[in-house]
Formats: C-alpha cells, structure tokens, sequence
C-alpha cells in the first residue's frame, strides 16, 4: 500500500505539514533530509515567531515543532531523498539508503539555502555575528554597527532595513556598480546611516567574542590594492538564496532562479497531488512564520486531494 502523504523536509513547512496531515489521518512520512529543522537551526534566538514571547533558541523552536507533529502520529526518519519518480501515481522516492518509497502525495518542504562568500570565518562566526537574514537578526543590532555584503536589490532591501536599527550600515560591493533597481539604488543612497564600499571585497572575519570586524581589500588584485579591517558587530549575507529544488526540476515548473512554481495563492504544483511549500516555493518572504502556514495549507490541499482520489476508486 502507498503512503498516504510523504514530506520532503523538516524546516518550520514540512513539521507544520506533519502536524496537520497527522491531525488528519494521514499519517504522513518525513524525511528530515540533511538538515534536520532546516535553516532556524542556524539561529539562536528567534524572536518573531509567534506564540514566543522572549524569544527562542532555533533550535528549540524546531524541537518543538518535531515533538507536537509526533505526537500527533507522524513517521519522522532521519534521510534524504535522492531520486524522484513523478512521471506516474502512485510516486516514488528513494533515500540515501537505498530505501523506496511510494505514497499517492507528496509535500516538497525542502527549503532554500542562503549562499555565502565560502569564508572560512562565515562558519566560524555563524550565529554570533554572521547572518543571512536581517529581518530574523536584525534586532539584535540596534544602535550597532553592521555591514551587507552585495549589490542587488535584496542587499539594499536588508540594507534598508537595517539602517532603521542600527547606527551605521555599511553596504560592500565587489563591483563599481549596484545592480540593484534605481529605486533602491537611490533609496540607500539617500539614507545618512549607510555607505556604500565600492569595490570591495571581504576576506575574512575577526573577534574574540563574535564578529568584532572585517578583513577588506579595496580594488583587489589591482596596482592601488589596499587592505584594512573595517570594525562592525554584524555581518550580513545577501548575495542571494538557492532553492533546494534540484531533485525536483525534471519533472516541476520552476522560476528563473529554481523556485517550484506553485498554482496562485496555493501550494498546488503542475503535477496532480504534489505540493510544494516553505522557502522551495517562496522568493519573496523567506520567513518561518509564512513557511509554517504555507506548511498548513499544502497539508490541508492534499488532504482535500486525497479525499477526492478515494472516493473516485
């Protein structure tokens, strides 16, 4: 017999999946996938997540999820999906250990992940002074001061936002240019708090206790190459997201960047009984609240599928 309903990660999306697809009788499978609880496991204090007052570790938050979707009923197993089959119902899906799964629908939670410089000192720092998301840490800069590394109009977005909490926001750009719309262009440009580092290009991180400053190079690889450490307390990604939908693009509708195309305000994909929801599917908000409701609604859309494709057999 075929799985009623198979998840396809564990970020704030595929937990919240199980917890309504197990409310339902489904009885869903998920497949945590390499990263257990997803990107928040990354955070150490998450503080817009609704229902915690003072905030929570990410960790934590995750773990709480987890633990309400089991026990509810949900299969939760530690793997990875490898390979997919989606050119016929029932599904399949195989694991990393050579496991093969087949189920009637299939929820893709797998998430995105935040690209990064390759800096040995982005891990380093990770959490205690590197972020990719200014509006989840953001908060935590007031009145400091930080820095974004990019040039398009997500860097002067985060820019932006962060110029109304800390002190001094620092923009660094590789290029003499932004690529950014001229809207944002002249929206940072325009703002006291932030300067914008032309040709720039961070080679590293230093502190004792976090972030303390940037290693730079002005013009590198030049005649006029200069190098110096910029002092700031946040370092800020935003140089982009990839979307974790590789496995899926075969057989899936995806955008210019590879985000799953979803049918209007559902979780719907071209393919019939394949959902997809959380940050796979979202360019535009990239937050664990949305992930988690967009989590709710796939559950509910396969629940409704299911209902259908029973009652027609």
């Amino acid at each position: 017999m075929p799985i009623k309903c198979l998840i396809i990660g564990s970020g704030p999306a595929g937990y919240t999946a199980a917890i309504y697809a197990s409310r339902a009788g489904l009885q869903p499978v998920v497949l945590e996938g390499l990263q257990p609880g997803g990107q928040l496991t990354t955070t150490t204090e998450v503080e817009n997540f609704p229902g915690y007052p003072q905030g929570v570790d990410g960790n934590q938050l995750m773990a709480d999820l987890r633990s309400q979707a089991e026990r509810f009923g949900a299969d939760i197993r530690f793997g990875m999906a490898v390979k997919v089959d989606l050119g016929s119902q029932p599904y399949r899906v195989w694991t990393d250990d050579g496991t093969e799964l087949v189920s009637d629908t299939i929820i893709i939670a797998t998430g995105a992940s935040a690209k990064y410089l390759g800096l040995p000192d982005e891990e380093k720092y990770r959490g205690q002074g590197v972020s990719a998301c200014a509006t989840c840490d953001g908060f935590f800069y007031r009145g400091k001061t930080v820095a974004v590394v990019g040039g398009g109009d997500t860097a002067c977005e985060e820019a932006s936002y962060l110029a109304g909490l800390a002190s001094k926001v620092y923009v660094i750009v590789r290029k003499p240019y932004l690529r950014a719309t001229k809207v944002m262009q002249e929206r940072i440009a325009s703002n006291p708090k932030i300067e914008i580092l032309f040709e720039h290009n961070a080679t590293g991180l230093y502190g004792d206790n976090g972030v303390e400053g940037v290693h730079l190079v002005h013009r590198k690889g030049e005649t006029d190459e200069r190098r110096y450490d910029l002092p700031i307390d946040g370092f800020f990604l935003a140089i982009g997201h990839h979307p974790n939908s590789d496995l899926f693009r075969q057989w899936l509708e995806v955008d210019a960047n590879g985000y799953i195309i979803t049918e209007g305000a559902s979780t719907r994909t071209v393919l019939p009984g394949v959902f997809a929801a959380g940050d796979v599917a979202d360019p535009v908000y990239r937050q664990g609240v949305v992930a988690a409701g967009a989590g709710a609604k796939a559950a509910i859309e396969a629940e409704r599928y299911l209902a259908n494709l029973y009652s027609q057999s």
